[in-house]
């Protein structure tokens, strides 16, 4: 036998029917959505707008604020041995009342390729000159939302400005007590964690509609960048876009400041395969491999196991080797990043890599026939391929 809704469910049912079938017709105005300079104005007129480089200087110190015999960071922050009076953890709280503590910025990252999971950079040019802050958010697929080009308002009382692994963001305290992490030990206490999205929402405001052509891009050659590994003057390049010409992949990883060539393994067990990222093992760091352009100096480009690109094999890799890799030249664009998770050792110019957002990044082209500009991305790019036989013979 059937039974009949009540007629009181039925009257609710067609009610949100109806209202949601009218309110499709209502269109959202944009100035609903994107605030103008004027409301910009009206917004912050009961604080100080600061730009990126004056919230970190004004808010962020050595040790933090955090720090005290119930608050301890991870023991990796700081080792006055080896890197005297450095905290590459540290937590500094915003008060959360009186007088509203203001930035601005425009995306510069873009997660579709999964290499910035829950993370944002904002760009800020100043006089010319380019700051740029990380922005920790627990929301994944936030590009959906605050995409490549968009400008944000972004109220920062009752958040954090805190370093994690000597990198500057906006942030919230996390404490870790993973005891099954790798070298869990040296792991656990207080670091930046992610700032829960419902309050970042509520105290983010889009400035005007998205703009990439608005997005500076500074350009370095890799001996600029690697020749200064300074942990504290670092910090005011990390996040920054760059740009560097006439790179190309040396087939190599870097191990403790040791370079040796990538092998042919499967990415899903070798850690060491001859692809962007193959597997850490679930432990999480990103992977780097190594670019040169020809003189001495190299860097890294920092990708996460993660990341939808992962598994291609490196330009002019194959499942024979990396011998190729020299063929294919070009330019790489992305996040500078100088990242140092660990104070029991000295820095050097391998703590530098560029965090591509997704291969677009790379624009490589073959060098034995330049006239036909052979792109590596669009002709040549393969993602590594299973064979269980390859593994049996191994």
């Amino acid at each position: 036998m059937k039974t009949a809704f009540p007629t009181t469910a039925r009257m609710l049912m067609l009610s949100a029917a109806v209202f949601l079938i009218s309110g499709c017709h209502k269109p959202v105005a944009e100035d609903e959505l994107f605030a103008t300079e004027a409301q910009v104005a009206e917004l912050t007129k009961d604080g100080h707008l600061y730009t990126l480089n004056e919230l970190v200087d004004r808010f962020m110190t050595e040790q933090g604020n955090y720090l005290s015999d119930t608050t301890q960071y991870r023991t990796r922050a700081n080792n006055d041995g080896v890197n005297p009076g450095i905290w590459l953890f540290s937590i500094d709280t915003l008060p959360s009342q009186g007088e509203g503590i203001y930035i601005r910025g425009r995306v510069i990252t873009d997660d579709y390729g999964g290499n910035f999971y829950k993370a944002l950079v904002i760009q800020q040019v100043v006089d010319g000159e380019q700051q740029a802050l990380r922005l920790s958010v627990d929301a994944g697929s936030i590009s959906g939302i605050y995409p490549l080009g968009q400008e944000l308002l972004i109220r920062c009382n009752g958040f954090a400005i805190g370093r994690y692994a000597n990198q500057v963001q906006l942030c919230v305290p996390s404490h870790n007590n993973n005891t099954y992490a790798d070298n869990a030990e040296q792991k656990v206490g207080w670091a930046p964690g992610r700032i829960p999205f419902a309050r970042f929402k509520a105290a983010t405001t889009l400035i005007g509609t998205p703009d990439v052509s608005r997005l500076h891009v500074d350009e370095y050659t890799i001996q600029e960048i690697a020749q200064d590994y300074d942990i504290q003057k670092a910090r005011t390049k990390d996040g920054c876009l760059v740009r560097i010409r006439n790179i190309f992949y040396t087939g190599q990883y870097e191990y403790n400041g040791t370079l040796d060539n990538c092998t042919t393994g499967n990415p899903s067990t070798d850690t060491y395969a001859n692809v962007f990222a193959p597997t850490t093992g679930n432990v999480g760091y990103p992977q780097s491999r190594i670019i040169s352009d020809g003189t001495p100096y190299k860097t890294n480009i920092s990708m996460s196991e993660y990341a939808k690109q992962a598994n291609y094999y490196l330009p002019g890799a194959d499942s024979t080797g990396v011998e190729h890799c020299k063929d294919f030249v070009g330019t790489v664009t992305g996040i500078l990043s100088y990242y140092m998770d660990n104070a029991n050792y000295a820095p050097d110019m391998y703590n530098w890599s560029i965090s591509i957002r997704d291969l677009r990044d790379l624009e490589l082209y073959r060098t034995d026939d330049i006239e036909k500009r052979y792109d590596w991305l669009t002709n040549y790019a393969t993602e590594y391929t299973f064979h269980p036989e390859e593994e049996e013979q191994q």
